[in-house]
């Protein structure tokens, strides 16, 4: 059995990650996943939350948050095609609780149910980014 996965994070914008990893863990859309060599083939979609990425010759886990998109397992690889990915080195607590004060001012401020639909996504993003930063914090 092999020891390690090839894994790909992407975002629209660029490459976050690429790398052979023990472990990847990460939000799907009806829970948890946690993927392993020779995992079985999988498409699911992805909640916004963290990425957690088990590299070989690292004592630390590489995380990324990502804001939703789509996850593509192989046995030998896993794809991620994300929304939005941020580096958890590069979140910033005090920016996602100023977007998420925004975002609830939007909100309160909906002219329609598309504006009052938008704002509640944006929302919820940054409360899934501020509770990943503080998840990644905790460790």
């Amino acid at each position: 059995m092999a020891k390690t996965i090839q894994v790909d994070v992407v975002s629209a914008e660029q490459s976050i990650f690429e790398g052979e990893a023990e472990f990847v863990a990460l939000p799907g859309e009806s829970g948890e996943l946690g993927i392993y060599p020779q995992h079985i083939p999988l498409i699911t979609r992805i909640r916004p939350g963290a990425v957690r990425i088990k590299i070989p010759s690292q004592a630390d886990e590489e995380f990324v948050f990502v804001a939703g998109g789509i996850l593509e397992v192989q046995p030998h690889r896993v794809t991620v095609l994300a929304d939005t990915a941020i580096r958890g080195g590069d979140l910033d607590e005090a920016k996602a609780a100023e977007a998420q004060k925004a975002a609830q001012e939007a909100m309160a401020n909906a002219k329609s149910d598309i504006d009052f639909a938008k704002a509640q996504s944006e929302f919820a993003i940054m409360a899934a980014q501020i509770a990943a930063i503080r998840k990644l914090r905790g460790k």
